[in-house]
């Protein structure tokens, strides 16, 4: 068998937290979802997003000590238009979440902007400018 992509895991700190950051993103999260220690989606495209609590974490990785610095990977979510970008990042920064970078239209030819979830990983936001 090929090995195929189909899991992305986070530990997260506080599992509330990180649920609500990204239901606000649109994701479909089972509600109660917030008391479990392991909790995982299936995006469309079929990749799964998954979160487990540190202390579930350390359960299987005792000596597991979450990273510092500025995040090495970000998940970046496709917006429907420039408006959209600015319209999250509004939503998200207003509820208290981190705003890393706030939206500007990029040489690259999208509008952009960076948050970190409640873990400080990093969650690019972006869309096309002039309707790509």
């Amino acid at each position: 068998m090929a090995l195929r992509f189909d899991l992305i895991g986070m530990a997260v700190a506080d599992m509330a937290r990180s649920l609500d950051f990204y239901r606000r993103l649109g994701l479909d999260i089972p509600g109660g979802a917030e008391s479990e220690d392991h909790v995982e989606v299936t995006l469309p495209g079929g990749v799964r997003l998954a979160w487990d609590k540190v202390s579930m974490v350390r359960t299987f990785h005792p000596s597991w000590t979450p990273p510092t610095g500025s995040p090495r990977t970000n998940l970046a979510f496709r917006c429907a238009d420039p408006a959209e970008v600015d319209r999250y990042w509004a939503e998200l920064t207003g509820a208290g979440f981190h705003g890393e970078l706030a939206p500007w239209d990029a040489f690259w030819g999208q509008r952009y902007a960076v948050l970190h979830d409640p873990d400080g990983n990093g969650v690019d936001l972006y869309a096309p400018l002039g309707g790509n």
